[in-house]
């Protein structure tokens, strides 16, 4: 009864912040957010980096699944990427220039400790200290996620990785050496980014590194269970990140004034139907998804659903590890793109070897979004707006920070990216009607800084702000019309006309056409 009415009141809670933030869209400035909420932007180590093989830098498993062809249905991989390592002092000049007050990037645990385990490696601890003072004397707050998907393939080899135990001592170590070297300058920690997501599409679906599934799959997978790994490779993600948590708690936090937190791939969920079956499943679906992390780290279990449809196939938190990962997070980071409905699906219950989806228990579709911009991501800030505050009634009143957010467009040399300026200025927008809502959003950071090679689309599509040029020795990057509007946006400088009336056209299609689909 509880389920129904808290998704009843959530989808009519969208209908109410749809008509606010539309009202609000194009009548806010960076003045008008507390002085200190933190606007950035992102990348990821094997993204951006490059210098794959030099400096002592041994393999990831992502270099692995790239250089296995596995970047969606595009060559590529990350051996050069945009060469981050040697033009990092570049980068930062650009960050500065437009007025990020924070970067967001993930420290290669194989360019630190090569093995994953035992002697560091001196190159790889002077890059990141030299990236790290050039963004502090630039003023410019470093966040730092200690895993983005690469596990050292050593640690793969040697015990399968996340689905071993084995890698909560070896992961506690690497953070150790993290937070030992670099914890005087940083001072927000992620333990792993995307826990959730990495943990179906790894070990469940195959179409993450490292490749482990049984399902039917476009990737072939050489290896692994698709009912059971998902559940034992999450496990061991909760309890590596709360042993680094309370290593850093007990021995550095104090001295260090720092905080640390881990971060989830959030979806936007919508009942297909108003029927109390797909409320309930729409439910079920966000303790799958969201509760299957957040679950244990506010109360030190698995949510019932869980518990009751995947049986004994998910693992158990003793006592002690309970009480470990219980209260283990100072803050959530979110990473929002896509929004779904959910139709309920009690017949794949039946199913023997049932994988993570058949435990949900759903059928999965996409949201279409409004058509403005037929080929890029739905542009729905208000959606996010509701899952947050259902985030904040069901576990409370946590600070998050939106790590990534962004809108996916071709590669080309036109450099007018208006479906990225529309989406940035919707979102930041619905940031602002947010904080009045009362959520505890502490910082917002664009997905990405860069044309980064992309997971599932290498370089032929991107997030980036600044367009690179893959072709030019140099990498020479160049802003797009996103960088300047949010430049622009950043340092309260005069928003260019014809970007106000563009967006302003956008939010008047984007009112019309949602209006209609919560009316109906």
């Amino acid at each position: 009864m509880l389920i129904i009415s808290s998704f009843a009141v959530m989808h009519l809670l969208v209908a109410a912040i749809l008509i606010s933030v539309v009202s609000f869209a194009n009548a806010f400035t960076r003045n008008d957010f507390p002085p200190n909420f933190l606007f950035g932007a992102g990348t990821s180590a094997y993204q951006v980096e490059g210098a794959a093989k030099e400096d002592g830098r041994k393999p990831s498993i992502w270099d692995t699944f790239a250089h296995a062809g596995n970047a969606g249905q595009f060559e590529g991989n990350g051996d050069i990427a945009c060469d981050q390592y040697h033009k990092y002092k570049d980068d930062v000049k650009l960050m500065a220039k437009m007025g990020l007050d924070a970067y967001r990037f993930s420290i290669s645990w194989s360019r630190l400790i090569p093995h994953g385990k035992g002697p560091v490696n001196p190159k790889g601890l002077q890059y990141y200290n030299n990236l790290i003072n050039e963004l502090t004397s630039q003023g410019i707050q470093p966040h730092v996620t200690l895993h983005h998907w690469d596990l050292p393939q050593a640690l793969e080899d040697e015990y399968e990785g996340w689905v071993s135990r084995r890698i909560v001592k070896d992961f506690t170590a690497y953070a150790d050496v993290c937070f030992k070297e670099f914890g005087d300058r940083v001072k927000y920690w992620t333990t792993v980014n995307e826990a959730n997501g990495g943990a179906q599409g790894g070990y469940g679906f195959g179409f993450l590194p490292p490749q482990r599934c049984t399902l039917p799959s476009i990737y072939n997978c050489s290896k692994g269970n698709s009912s059971t790994e998902p559940y034992f490779a999450a496990h061991h993600m909760l309890l590596a990140h709360a042993s680094a948590s309370r290593l850093y708690r007990k021995k550095y936090q104090v001295k260090q004034q720092g905080l640390i937190g881990l971060n989830l791939l959030v979806f936007g969920l919508i009942p297909l139907t108003n029927t109390s079956e797909d409320i309930i499943a729409t439910q079920r679906t966000q303790d799958f998804n969201i509760g299957w992390f957040l679950n244990p780290l506010i109360f030190g279990k698995y949510p019932s659903t869980m518990e009751k449809n995947v049986g004994s196939r998910l693992p158990i938190f003793t006592s002690r590890e309970s009480n470990l990962v219980k209260g283990s997070i100072d803050f959530l980071g979110v990473n929002f793109y896509s929004s779904f409905y959910i139709k309920n699906n009690p017949g794949s219950l039946k199913k023997k070897n049932r994988d993570y989806i058949a435990d949900m228990a759903v059928e999965v579709k996409p949201y279409s979004g409004n058509g403005t911009f037929a080929d890029e991501l739905p542009v729905t800030p208000w959606v996010l707006q509701g899952m947050l505050h259902s985030l904040k009634n069901d576990y409370g009143d946590f600070p998050i920070y939106i790590h990534e957010n962004g809108q996916l467009t071709g590669r080309n040399s036109s450099l007018d990216d208006w479906p990225r300026v529309w989406y940035l200025h919707e979102y930041i927008g619905g940031m602002f009607d947010m904080l009045r809502n009362g959520l505890n959003i502490r910082g917002y950071f664009v997905w990405a800084f860069l044309d980064v090679f992309e997971l599932l689309n290498g370089f032929e599509r991107s997030f980036g702000l600044y367009y690179v040029h893959f072709e030019d020795p140099t990498l020479r990057r160049q802003p797009k019309l996103s960088a300047v509007w949010y430049s622009n946006f950043l340092n309260d400088r005069p928003v260019d006309s014809k970007i106000t009336m563009k967006t302003e056209e956008n939010s008047s299609v984007l009112a019309n056409t949602h209006l209609v689909h919560i009316a109906t």
